[in-house]
């Protein structure tokens, strides 16, 4: 008899998360185990990529409450204002306070999840997947009943919004804890010292044979650029730094190098990133090309990967990138050092731009040296 396993997460956005996700079920043998995925909402550009034999199931109620979850309290008590729903004025209003005051969230979620029934099928193993996200942990543990229940971890919880007295309060409860690496591991046991014994590390699932194939299947560039092309893959937002490499690619363009850098990914902060763009006149060198849920043919073809990011937990693109054997340049996030140990063409520096432009100057140069030695 197959096993039932559950996985919840956010969506099926084009992400890290997801994508590891999927990498994965794909290792789960599929005669042992019946897998589902749970999603607060029908959404994601890779929604179309969850393999036939997994289930998919969905919060239906989760878009009357997600603004509660989301956005500041004060824009939901001032829409239940509008609607002239004062009762519920008070109850928010009460429910959160009081939340605030014990400084126990689960108190919150209580409330906003009270019309919210519990899942009716009986898991051997329910696995809060998207964490650290604390609608998710609680659903997991209130919500679902399951024989074995497991957190993961996929960010450094030093870098990102890491309620800890929800953690200290919630965690416990989980059978096991998991992080993406074991630096992460540390991090997560340095702040959590009493769970120790029940946090361990489990990094992201990489398919190089699925990778290399899917390469294959796509088109890639398709500007004729003839220069050094360089990539960077992830969202556009801050913490995975693509402000820091705008200014980076001006200097290269003014010391004359011929390189273009492309970024394949989609994200909130794409107007600051086109202004950004704009202000170092590199609009014909520096391509937003927004997301691509298939990324390896840019990969493949590109001849330098550098990842910026100022925080991650394990970097899934990073160790994509690994596959096709370019060089690599990559900040000193979280995992990063244990992802290039025994990397010939690659190396860790600093989230700056000047230790990024130095490194981009010594890999452009070599292999330019290189080039001619060929031509010669």
């Amino acid at each position: 008899m197959k096993k039932k396993m559950l996985f919840m997460l956010i969506n099926m956005n084009i992400g890290g998360t997801e994508k590891a996700l999927l990498n994965r079920i794909a290792e789960i043998p599929e005669h042992k185990y019946d897998i589902t995925i749970l999603m607060l909402e029908k959404y994601g550009g890779f929604l179309n990529a969850i393999p036939d034999h997994v289930n998919v199931e969905y919060v239906h109620e989760y878009p009357e409450i997600k603004g509660m979850v989301t956005n500041p309290p004060r824009w939901t008590i001032w829409n239940l204002i509008k609607k002239g729903r004062l009762i519920r004025v008070i109850n928010f209003s009460l429910t959160y306070g009081l939340s605030r005051i014990l400084k126990n969230k689960s108190i919150f979620f209580k409330y906003i999840l009270r019309n919210t029934a519990d899942i009716k099928n009986k898991y051997d193993v329910a696995i809060a997947y998207a964490g650290p996200m604390d609608l998710i942990s609680y659903f997991v543990i209130h919500k679902i009943s399951a024989e074995k229940k497991l957190q993961w971890i996929h960010f450094d919880v030093t870098k990102v919004g890491f309620d800890l007295p929800f953690a200290k309060r919630l965690y416990p409860e989980f059978d096991r804890i998991y992080t993406v690496s074991n630096e992460g591991k540390d991090r997560l046991v340095h702040i959590l010292p009493e769970l120790q014994s029940n946090i361990d590390s489990c990094p992201n699932k990489i398919s190089s044979e699925l990778i290399l194939q899917m390469a294959d299947e796509g088109d890639g560039f398709n500007d004729d650029f003839d220069g050094i092309r360089i990539l960077t893959i992830g969202r556009l937002s801050k913490e995975k730094g693509q402000d820091l490499v705008i200014p980076v690619l001006a200097k290269l363009r003014e010391k004359g190098y011929k390189v273009r850098w492309y970024c394949v990914g989609e994200g909130n902060s794409r107007s600051a990133y086109e202004f950004l763009i704009k202000k170092y006149q590199v609009e014909r060198e520096f391509i937003l090309l927004g997301a691509h849920p298939n990324p390896y043919p840019f990969l493949k073809q590109c001849d330098i990967y550098v990842q910026p990011s100022r925080h991650e937990g394990f970097c899934i693109t990073l160790g994509e990138a690994k596959v096709f054997n370019k060089p690599i340049i990559t900040t000193n996030f979280t995992g990063a050092h244990e992802q290039m140990e025994g990397l010939k063409m690659g190396v860790v520096v600093e989230a700056d731009a000047w230790e990024i432009y130095q490194e981009i100057i010594h890999v452009v140069s070599k292999k330019l040296r290189n080039k001619i030695e060929i031509s010669i």
